[in-house]
């Protein structure tokens, strides 16, 4: 039985939404699906990034460890699940500029079937977590995705952490975690996702 393709791909400033995101693999990769994590790449220039300690260098670290996306992954997966901050209760632009990289695959119905999703953080417990995976749907409707949201369908869901729409992170300012409790909503997302992909190329 052939393991489900999961792609990853996601924007992280600071690493919170990184940590949310290796969550999200972890629990793709526990029912036995292959992860791609890929991170989007800087779109403003190094005097902003260079004008708050710490953003830089995180930056650096992550795109040591992870590649940035490309459509050839869109191309490799059975699911997409993207991961973005708040930025107004809107994608980020650098997670956005990878998806509207797609438009080539969009034209050629290359993503049609494949399953999406999404998950969020913000800073502050109303910053637009919910908004913003939601601002995900219509994109994902037209690149043909089958949307698969975490919904309520596990106790992680009832403990206040995360939302049906997505998994979400709470960071603060400055930032710190993902909780245990966020962490344990984007495991259940990743698996969910793995496995309704999974059931959809086996069909």
């Amino acid at each position: 039985m052939s393991a489900p393709k999961i792609l990853i791909p996601f924007y992280s400033r600071t690493g919170t939404i990184q940590r949310l995101a290796e969550a999200v693999a972890e629990g793709a990769r526990a029912v036995g699906a292959e992860v791609r994590l890929r991170r989007a790449r800087e779109l403003i220039g190094v005097d902003i990034m260079s004008s708050v300690p710490g953003w830089q260098e995180s930056a650096d670290a992550m795109n040591a460890l992870y590649e940035a996306p490309t459509a050839d992954d869109a191309v490799w997966a059975d699911a997409i699940i993207f991961g973005t901050p708040t930025r107004f209760g809107a994608v980020s632009s650098e997670l956005k500029a990878y998806i509207d990289g797609l438009g080539g695959l969009w034209a050629k119905g290359a993503l049609n079937g494949k399953v999406g999703s999404a998950f969020a953080g913000s800073a502050t417990p109303h910053g637009g977590n919910e908004v913003t995976s939601l601002s995900l749907y219509p994109v994902m409707a037209h690149l043909g995705l089958i949307i698969v949201p975490p919904g309520f369908a596990d106790g992680v869901m009832f403990a206040g952490a995360g939302t049906p729409y997505g998994a979400s992170v709470v960071s603060g300012n400055p930032p710190a975690g993902p909780t245990d409790a966020e962490l344990a909503v984007g495991r259940f997302q990743g698996k969910r996702v793995a496995e309704i992909a999974k059931k959809l190329i086996t069909s």
